[in-house]
């Protein structure tokens, strides 16, 4: 069985952390380093506009980022620029490209950025794909919105071409190229490792981590059909859901627009994941204090209580 594993979550921490201070991202990362976590992770938006508070804003701002619930003025620094900082900051933790937006990218360049990270950080790169929810971000880097699913998977396809050999060559609808050397190539032969998410199960999702996934870190919570039908798709290729990381994460409830959640509630039902196969759990420090210098005793009493939890009765869990 996998000890559970916790990741810290640097990036929407601005309750905590002024959105200018990214050497105090840094400083976090190895905060979670030094306190035994497991991962660190970096999310983003290129850019928010108008759309981004279509919903309404989130009652408590240390609530997650979610469609549609942002100030449109939410600083969200450059992913790849911030993970190769926490790369050479950092010596054990994963660094974690959360909900990378590849369509806004060519795959040339992003193959190249990542690959570059994953060689910084030795193999510690985990990047988590995907084509994100704002029409408007689409619109400003003229890409087209109805297609950002079929750009993702030429994506996937010619990132895969770009770290396994030179030269390297791709024909598709949206991205083409030969003869091409991308060196230096990353850590690994066939890349970083790679998660997958999103709100919801589907054919699509299944399809992109049967053929390159090593994770599954959903956005809220599956239920046992969604994991038996990812069960299903895998088996389908032959692959085992054991094989995949399920990434879930602490429940923080906030009793009022201005206040902090407590640790041991946010942690309460981490035996109940664990019990369905997730191993590594997601949390992000502005949940718990508005106050950057109570962060590391945060950490010490979360890994402290994660590795007394009484996990005697779940089932083995992924790698």
């Amino acid at each position: 069985m996998v000890p559970p594993r916790l990741l810290m979550i640097l990036t929407e921490n601005e309750t905590l952390l002024p959105g200018r201070d990214l050497r105090g991202l840094v400083a976090l990362a190895r905060i979670a380093e030094e306190t035994g976590f497991d991962a660190v992770m970096v999310s983003e938006q290129t850019m928010l506009g108008g759309d981004a508070a279509c919903n309404g804003l989130m009652e408590n701002p240390r609530m997650y980022a979610a469609i549609g619930n942002q100030d449109p003025a939410t600083p969200w620094p450059s992913s790849v620029a911030t993970l190769a900082a926490v790369a050479a900051a950092t010596e054990r933790v994963r660094v974690v490209a959360g909900a990378i937006i590849p369509p806004l990218r060519h795959p040339i360049l992003l193959a190249k950025d990542l690959a570059t990270i994953d060689l910084l950080s030795e193999g510690r790169l985990v990047v988590q794909p995907t084509v994100s929810w704002q029409r408007s971000e689409y619109d400003a880097h003229g890409v087209p919105f109805e297609r950002r699913g079929r750009i993702l998977d030429e994506h996937l396809a010619a990132m895969r071409a770009l770290w396994s050999g030179s030269p390297a060559a791709f024909e598709g609808e949206f991205f083409s190229f030969s003869d091409v050397w991308s060196e230096p190539k990353a850590w690994r032969p066939d890349g970083p490792r790679m998660w997958f998410g999103g709100e919801w199960m589907h054919p699509a999702l299944i399809r992109r981590l049967t053929a390159y996934g090593h994770g599954f870190h959903p956005f809220g919570a599956p239920t046992d059909d969604d994991l038996a039908m990812l069960a299903d798709g895998l088996a389908a290729a032959g692959r085992s859901i054991d094989e995949i990381e399920l990434v879930g994460g602490t429940r923080a409830t906030f009793d009022g627009p201005d206040s902090v959640a407590d640790v041991e509630r946010a942690l309460a039902d981490l035996p109940d994941q664990i019990a369905r196969g997730y191993s590594t759990f997601c949390m992000k420090p502005s949940q718990y204090t508005d106050d950057v210098g109570e962060v590391r005793e945060i950490c010490e009493r979360m890994v402290d209580l994660v590795s007394h939890l009484d996990i005697s009765g779940c089932p083995g869990v992924g790698s």
